[in-house]
């Protein structure tokens, strides 16, 4: 933990944003999948609340970031918010086969992957979200909001390109920046044992 962070009540607005955040996400599942992925109003309202809870993701990091209340916990927190929105998302859609098992597979366990390196070695540091991790992030969210929102229904077939047009580039991203994850951990361990 660092020594400014350290100072820091964990218990501010932010990190009970982040919490918030996380406490939806069984909502929004069940939201999901109750009346079977049909176009009903239960699905834009699931769609909605997953629109605004991921949305909050960059609202809770402003406002920790202008009030100097970012803490070792919100970092840790932050990502494990968006994985659980939108890893939910994923396992939704593909339940009602509106996207391969393999796609979400894939992401989960890249996503899964990256959060039990970071609690492995949260002992030695917090490793905050990157560039091309929140880039995915972003990527992720505007592909999974355009998947649950039922477009196709309302403008026809087409948009069906514009959903996996977004989700592939998701995919992509998510599987760059995992590697790129796993070579800066290698990089990390390989200069620590240098310096040893």
């Amino acid at each position: 933990m660092t020594e400014a962070a350290a100072r820091v009540s964990n218990w501010n607005l932010p990190n009970a944003i982040t919490v918030i955040r996380i406490l939806l996400a069984p909502l929004f599942i069940w939201m999901l999948l109750a009346d079977g992925g049909a176009d009903t109003p239960l699905r834009y309202a699931a769609a909605a609340l997953f629109i605004v809870a991921i949305a909050t993701d960059g609202i809770d990091g402003h406002i920790a970031r202008s009030r100097n209340q970012v803490t070792d916990l919100g970092k840790l927190l932050d990502p494990i918010a968006d994985k659980v929105l939108t890893g939910g998302a994923l396992v939704g859609l593909s339940i009602l086969t509106e996207l391969p098992w393999w796609v979400t597979a894939v992401i989960l366990v890249r996503e899964i992957g990256i959060t039990v390196f970071r609690f492995a070695v949260l002992s030695d540091r917090v490793i905050p979200a990157s560039r091309g991790g929140k880039l995915k992030t972003l990527a992720q969210s505007i592909a999974i909001s355009l998947a649950l929102v039922p477009f196709p229904a309302l403008f026809g077939s087409w948009f069906d390109w514009v959903n996996i047009v977004t989700m592939s580039i998701a995919f992509i991203l998510t599987v760059v920046t995992g590697i790129d994850y796993l070579v800066q951990a290698w990089r990390l361990s390989r200069a620590g044992k240098s310096a040893a």
